[in-house]
């Protein structure tokens, strides 16, 4: 009798990981003259409509490291789209070539936003997504994408900042973000200097906005990247992959979802 039922319970197990049914594809959408390439994941199985999730790419550009977080959103049930803010799909293998693309779309906001709404656009687009139902997450530069966003009064549920960079483009006024905004940020990350996270702080607070900010001890820049070092190794750079902060601060992010979109 034990025996027959630990065979129901492992096929009942298998019956579930075959119906869960993870669907990637790769994707062009334009933001003027310019064709950016992007990375889809969804979960087929699932037959409703359900939340939508912009991943904006480190410095690196769109690499194999965000579309693995689109795959993950997509395994907990979201449609996930891991952006292109470079266009044409470029990467970086350098930091001096990484910090020139991202230098180019940080200083040039009308372009930032552009090419986010395009990506936001073609999400919502999609027939699996709720398009009243829709986030964004970014890693590092990524990070410093959908906060800038967010102060720039855009209408989103959600923004979620990893181990992002914290200065404004232009600061958020008052009553101007209507997104839900969670920053998560290593205490010693180096790159993040304490002054601007009083200053990050003290914006939100002057802005009335619905934030939370998480300051992981120990934790370095890129803490969420498994490849975070052997990019330290190679380049010189105070990075380092943290698996329990990783780990303690995507379940932050799902927590925020299900509070969101519930």
């Amino acid at each position: 009798m034990k025996q027959a039922l630990l065979i129901i319970m492992v096929l009942t197990v298998i019956a579930g990981n075959v119906n869960a049914a993870v669907v990637t594809k790769e994707v062009s959408y334009k933001e003027g003259d310019t064709v950016l390439k992007g990375y889809m994941a969804w979960d087929d199985s699932i037959k409703d409509r359900r939340p939508g999730v912009l991943v904006v790419h480190e410095w690196w550009g769109h690499n194999t490291y965000a579309r693995k977080r689109a795959r993950m959103l997509a395994e907990e049930g979201f449609t996930a789209l891991a952006v292109d803010m470079y266009g044409d799909g470029k990467t970086a293998d350098h930091p001096d070539t990484a910090g020139k693309f991202s230098g180019m779309v940080m200083g040039n906001m009308p372009m930032m936003k552009a090419r986010f709404i395009a990506a936001e656009n073609y999400l919502k687009a999609q027939p699996t997504v709720d398009k009243n139902k829709i986030a964004a997450i970014g890693y590092c530069f990524g990070g410093a994408v959908v906060l800038n966003m967010a102060r720039a009064g855009h209408d989103i549920d959600a923004v979620v900042s990893f181990h992002g960079s914290l200065g404004a483009k232009i600061p958020a006024k008052k009553g101007n973000i209507k997104a839900e905004v969670l920053v998560m940020n290593g205490a010693d990350d180096p790159f993040v200097k304490p002054e601007a996270i009083s200053e990050f702080k003290q914006e939100m607070r002057d802005a009335n906005a619905n934030y939370r900010f998480i300051n992981y001890p120990g934790a370095k820049h890129s803490f969420t990247n498994p490849e975070a070092d052997s990019f330290a190794k190679k380049f010189n750079l105070p990075l380092e992959y943290n698996a329990e902060v990783d780990k303690q601060s995507w379940r932050e992010m799902l927590e925020l979802f299900g509070k969101v979109f519930r």
